[in-house]
């Protein structure tokens, strides 16, 4: 009977793969919500499963905002929280659950401050902890964090940019309060200037964890201890052939089959505008790319592979890279894009080959806030903009592309004014209106006309604009699109009301 049940659980377990492989060459993404935030931008994202609630924390400049997720991608406001003196952003945010107790760890980048924030039932913050950066530390412009749980005890690794560049550690306690353990400052050797990602991998029970040097392009290998100490194994350094690294920027890692690999994406220098804000200037731009590492027995880092960027990809500027599901065949991986202002996914095969599934442009540039959360069995992102014009953040869901070969997308969009909104109002409002065509060319057509019907049932509704796209990409590019925005705070004192639906339909 037990060898039955054991080959039954084994063929559903083939089935499921097979299953997931058929369509992993063929997912795409849909936007399912957007809502928006209290603070001014959306700077980092990351969600957490708490008593089986999910909860989204999107951190900004000054404050974060949380939200709940439900299992159809919807995000509802909960609660919003100030940063210590409304600093910020809220770059690094990671949570975990030490000891039976939910944290909330906020790297404040120019409170040059660690914040700890223990997650309540209904998913809103309370601080516990505050550490400050002093002469010991690397805090000063701390930007990611990491926990890395040992034996007897969890550790959070913090990377910091700018003025005083390093790694450190710091022993979590019970109550969310941080102990300073080690901290080492970034040198010629090791790639620790500019930490914007890092990721832990165990091997025969030993821990390493690897970061990316934003400001020296390269990343850097290290075996962690269980007291919390760490010392580095190895360094790779950015080139024009088999790895490149000029501006290391997301670092994240998988385990397929028997194989470990670090993934490693960058936002090259060329993007940067800022005079002085890159240190080694001497870079040479030799175009987009992920690259991949394998990882040896010992830890340390080996170049394996690069998907190069081109006219089928959107990968300039990546800022953050996502694992979304793996198996002993292969990981689906989101790229989150900066200047492509897009979501990339990518596979990634036992063999450590990556190639491109499909990507979505998201209409707005996506600078560090970019997370995977999955309920049930709903893979979702949830993505959010450093954009201060903006003031959104969006959740995705991750699903069997849908065939729209031949088809038109047709958003509809229907209008009442306030009673006290006069002629000359109206008039400039459809004015505006129609003028997004001129400003945004992603609108294929554009048309309008003032209500005729006789039947009783427009609800008071007036106007009508029925807008054509010719692809998913062009609606969320209108949607969050200047132009757009700013029409809908010029007209939106008038505005008593609004419906809006979207179909699909034969283009004609």
């Amino acid at each position: 009977m037990n060898l039955l049940k054991n080959i039954l659980l084994l063929g559903l377990l083939v089935l499921s793969q097979i299953s997931f492989s058929q369509i992993s060459d063929d997912v795409m993404l849909y936007r399912k919500d957007f809502k928006s935030i209290s603070g001014k931008n959306t700077v980092s994202v990351t969600s957490y499963e708490k008593d089986g609630s999910h909860y989204v924390f999107a951190g900004g400049v000054g404050n974060i905002d949380v939200y709940s997720l439900d299992k159809e991608g919807i995000l509802t406001p909960i609660s919003n929280h100030e940063l210590y003196m409304k600093k910020g952003p809220a770059r690094g945010m990671v949570a975990d659950r030490i000891n039976g107790t939910d944290f909330l760890f906020v790297a404040n980048k120019h409170g040059n401050v660690i914040e700890t924030f223990k997650i309540l039932n209904n998913g809103s913050l309370e601080r516990v902890a505050l550490v400050e950066d002093n002469d010991k530390t690397y805090l000063g412009t701390a930007i990611t964090l990491q926990v890395v749980h040992m034996k007897k005890a969890s550790y959070l690794f913090i990377g910091g940019l700018e003025e005083t560049p390093g790694l450190s550690s710091f022993k979590i306690h019970n109550d969310g309060k941080l102990t300073h353990v080690q901290s080492m400052k970034d040198d010629e050797t090791v790639h620790t200037d500019g930490i914007i990602g890092m990721y832990v991998h165990n091997i025969k029970g030993k821990t390493y964890l690897y970061t990316g040097g934003f400001q020296d392009n390269g990343v850097s290998s290290f075996r962690v201890y269980e007291d919390g100490t760490f010392k580095n194994i190895n360094n790779i350094s950015d080139n024009n052939t088999d790895r490149y690294l000029t501006g290391a920027y997301p670092v994240t890692g998988a385990t397929i089959a028997e194989n470990k690999y670090v993934i490693v994406g960058h936002r090259h220098h060329k993007y940067y505008k800022r005079g002085g804000f890159i240190k080694k200037t001497n870079f040479v731009y030799h175009g987009d790319g992920v690259s991949v590492f394998k990882v040896n027995k010992k830890g340390a880092l080996v170049p394996h592979f690069v998907l190069k960027d081109d006219e089928t990809t959107k990968l300039q500027g990546q800022t953050r890279i996502e694992i979304i599901s793996t198996n002993n065949a292969e990981a689906i991986l989101a790229v989150g894009t900066r200047d492509d202002a897009s979501i990339q996914l990518l596979k990634l095969n036992k063999e450590g080959i990556l190639t491109p599934i499909n990507y979505l442009e998201t209409g707005f540039s996506i600078y560090y806030g970019l997370r995977y959360h999955k309920i049930e069995d709903n893979n979702f992102l949830i993505a959010g903009s450093f954009r201060f014009d903006l003031g959104k953040i969006a959740s995705y869901k991750i699903a069997p592309k849908i065939n729209r070969e031949g088809k038109v997308l047709r958003h509809i969009v229907n209008l009442k004014y306030k009673e006290d909104a006069t002629d000359a109002q109206i008039d400039t409002a459809v004015k505006v209106f129609l003028d997004l065509k001129n400003e945004i060319p992603e609108i294929a057509h554009i048309e309008w006309g003032v209500n005729d019907s006789t039947e009783g049932a427009s609800k008071g509704f007036t106007h009508t604009f029925t807008i054509t796209f010719n692809s998913e990409h062009d609606r969320e590019i209108y949607l969050f699109h200047k132009a757009h925005l700013k029409l809908v705070n010029e007209v939106g004192p008038i505005i008593g009301d609004v419906f809006v639906m979207d179909y699909w339909t034969k283009n004609n």
